[in-house]
Formats: C-alpha cells, structure tokens, sequence
C-alpha cells in the first residue's frame, strides 16, 4: 500500500470514528464504568482499548516504527472514564493524535518493519490494516453495549450525520 492509497483509507476510518463517537453518544452517562455484557470490558475500558491502544498507539507506533504498550495502563486510563463527556472527550483527543501521526506517514513508513508488544513486528501498512480491522470489530461490540444498556445507536454507514469534522467531504 502507499501513501496515495492510505490516504483515501484514512479518509474512511475518519467517517466510521465519527459514528462511532455517535455510538458513546447513544450509551448512558451512568453505563461506563459498568459491564452491559457480563464477561466483557467496562463501557470505559472498550472505549480505551479502541482509542488509545488501538487507534492512537497504532497509527502512532506506525509513523515512529515501533507500537508500544499504552502508558498509562489501559486500566489506569478507563478508571478515569467515569462519564460520557470524558469518554468522548478521550475519543476525541485520542483521534486527533492518531490523525496528526497519520498525516506524517509516507511511503517509506508503510513499508517499514514496525516493532510490536505483542512479539511480531510488521510492515507499517500491515499494522494499519489490523488498526482497521480491531477498529471495527470493536465499534460493534459497542453497538451491543449501546443497545444492552438501552440506548439506540446510529446507523451503521450515517455518515453525512457525523460532526462537522467526521463528515463525507465534497
């Protein structure tokens, strides 16, 4: 994959995160710090997962060419998500950080080795696709905490609903 191509990948992940903020929207503010799926995350400790660990360290890891494990813990960081106004808060700066990573990744950096914590290691654009990949199958997870925890999410491909700087360009 190159830069070219990346870029018009990127372009879509930035619409699904922006429906996905509309998923912690339809959660309750009282449901993150609880567990809607019993043997599942916290609603606080996914939305931690998915932004920082995922999202943020991932795209990150890519333009530095290594991925480290999240400091803080992600434990430590979801303790901290006690409401939706700071889960979306986190999303939100988390998502900047990623897209600024993201913005200084070229060519040569899709196609470097990138260390993991998980004892692989990858080319940059190979650890992008599994950001995708984990992005999504997580965002869904989050659609059965909205609904288990009686909220109504969005619809799945609304993006012309999203934020100002979520939605289609053009």
């Amino acid at each position: 994959m190159n830069k070219r191509t990346f870029d018009k990948v990127w372009e879509q992940t930035r619409q699904k995160y922006g429906v996905y903020l509309r998923v912690l929207e339809a959660i309750p503010d009282d449901k993150f710090q609880s567990t809607p799926i019993p043997g599942m995350r916290t609603t606080a400790a996914l939305v931690t997962h998915v932004s920082g660990a995922i999202v943020k360290e991932i795209a990150e890891g890519v333009a530095r060419g290594e991925i480290r494990s999240p400091n803080p813990s992600e434990a430590e960081t979801a303790a901290r998500i006690t409401s939706k106004a700071k889960a979306i808060a986190f999303a939100k700066e988390c998502w900047d950080a990623a897209d600024e990573a993201v913005r200084s990744i070229g060519d040569e950096e899709l196609a470097a080795t990138v260390v993991t914590p998980w004892n692989m290691s990858f080319p940059g654009w190979v650890a992008l696709n599994i950001l995708g990949d984990e992005f999504l199958h997580h965002r869904g997870q989050l659609y059965a905490y909205a609904r288990a925890s009686g909220g109504a999410p969005p619809f799945l491909w609304s993006f012309g609903e999203n934020a100002p700087e979520f939605a289609p360009r053009g």
